[in-house]
């Protein structure tokens, strides 16, 4: 243990016979496998003790982040505390940070019995967890390091905490400009599902007030949407003057310096030059052609959002003499897991969500989004409860139930996955939100 360090103190379970499961992530894949594992049918001396640990004290139902932009909402409306939802259950919550994963149960070394630990949990705060069987649901950050400045001056739209500072920062930029010819420009970058949703709520609330400009290195938006979604999402943003910059990337960010001239964007760009009195609120994007015979960008803006790429959370493994490696992990950084969620060779690892690389029977990775994270989590419940009980595990088995996209306060856009049947009609619905998405 280095100098400054806190001394580790073992974490005490109520019950020395029964069943330990430590959930590290309390996302939609971790807070509902907890709430799984409570709602089954235990035998009396094999119901589990469940501790949840999570770096925050709220849960946060991301897709109505957005609604917090629109006034919508209060934070307290989407991002309830932990311990109100697991108030009327045994499961125990710790608000703490992983910082070391020790596991011992590698094949061929315990194997899969369950009379042996699985390993332990060091967290930040030097507390140390015995646990019988792990399930890794920490989600993902997003990856703000693969572009000079972006890390410095971009700001990400992933928590709470980064919604509300988009909030703070539009709500000063509006008293900054009230009364003012000047239009607040904010330059989204990424034009998936989040940012489109980002652009179109930003832009409906700015309305005439501020100009938004959206860039994506494909030529598209939502490549990966059903073609009815993406129409809509198109014609949503094309009604709010959204500016799309589509086949390009980013190639960096900086922030005007105080004796930095303006420089002038080309045409679908082009903005006045900045006044020196504001200069270190505004920041330049040189943008990079992906595509042949287009030409370099350069964009101006006053607050520049990040929606691209995004790295999973998973703790870092204590290195073991003459025992295997860490984690096995795929090049996104995720666990690889076998159907039935469990981390190869590590029969006592459960992973979902985020931290999952888990494919369907196409051989195609499964998104990391919110329906496939609550999926994984009943299968995870169930299979925790079949190996304590020695039980068959069953193989995890996505249904796509649809998707959906909110643009806004007023306009969202649906595709139910029964759509997708030969011979109907209208292959998507877009409707107005408040009338149809909330009733």
């Amino acid at each position: 243990m280095s100098e400054g360090e806190t001394a580790p103190r073992v974490f005490t379970w109520p019950d020395k016979k029964r069943p330990r499961i430590c959930i590290l992530g309390g996302g939609f894949g971790g807070l509902y496998t907890a709430l799984r594992l409570e709602s089954l049918e235990w035998p009396d001396d094999k119901k589990p003790q469940v501790l949840l640990v999570d770096q925050s004290e709220r849960f946060v139902f991301k897709p109505m982040l957005y609604e917090l932009l629109t006034g919508e909402v209060d934070s307290w409306e989407i991002a309830p505390r932990f311990s109100e939802l697991l108030a009327n259950t045994s499961v125990q919550f710790f608000k703490d940070t992983v910082k070391l994963l020790r596991p011992s149960d590698h094949l061929g070394v315990n194997g899969p019995t369950i009379s042996m630990s699985g390993g332990t949990v060091l967290l930040e705060s030097g507390l140390v967890i015995e646990y019988d069987w792990l399930v890794l649901s920490l989600g993902a950050e997003p990856k703000l390091d693969v572009v000079p400045g972006a890390q410095e001056f971009a700001l990400p739209f992933s928590t709470l905490e980064d919604a509300c500072r988009v909030d703070r920062k539009l709500s000063a930029l509006e008293r900054r400009n009230f009364g003012k010819d000047s239009l607040i420009r904010v330059v989204v970058v990424g034009c998936g599902y989040s940012g489109v949703e980002l652009a179109a709520t930003v832009s409906e609330r700015l309305e005439d007030r501020g100009i938004v400009q959206a860039i994506n290195v494909e030529t598209t938006i939502c490549p990966t949407a059903p073609p009815g979604n993406r129409e809509v999402a198109l014609k949503v943003l094309s009604a709010r003057k959204v500016q799309l910059l589509l086949g390009y990337f980013v190639r960096c960010i900086r922030r005007v310096g105080e004796f930095e001239a303006s420089v002038k964007p080309t045409n679908s760009g082009a903005v006045p030059p900045i006044s020196a009195e504001d200069d270190l609120e505004k920041y330049i994007l040189e943008l990079q052609p992906a595509v042949k015979g287009f030409e370099s960008q350069i964009l101006e803006a006053d607050l520049v959002l990040w929606t691209v790429g995004s790295k999973p959370l998973l703790p870092q493994v204590e290195p073991c003499i003459n025992k295997p490696p860490e984690l096995p992990l795929n090049a996104r950084g995720q666990a690889e897991t076998d159907e039935t969620l469990r981390v190869k060779g590590h029969p006592r690892i459960f992973a979902l969500g985020d931290s999952s690389a888990l494919r369907d029977s196409k051989g195609r990775l499964l998104p990391a989004t919110a329906q496939v994270a609550f999926q994984q989590a009943d299968f995870a419940g169930w299979n925790l409860w079949a190996a304590i009980n020695g039980r068959p595990l069953l193989p995890f088995r996505f249904q796509n139930l649809g998707e959906m996209m909110t643009l806004g306060r007023n306009d969202a856009s649906s595709f139910p996955e029964f759509y997708r049947r030969p011979n109907l009609r209208r292959p998507y619905r877009s409707y107005r939100k408040k009338a149809s998405v909330l009733d």
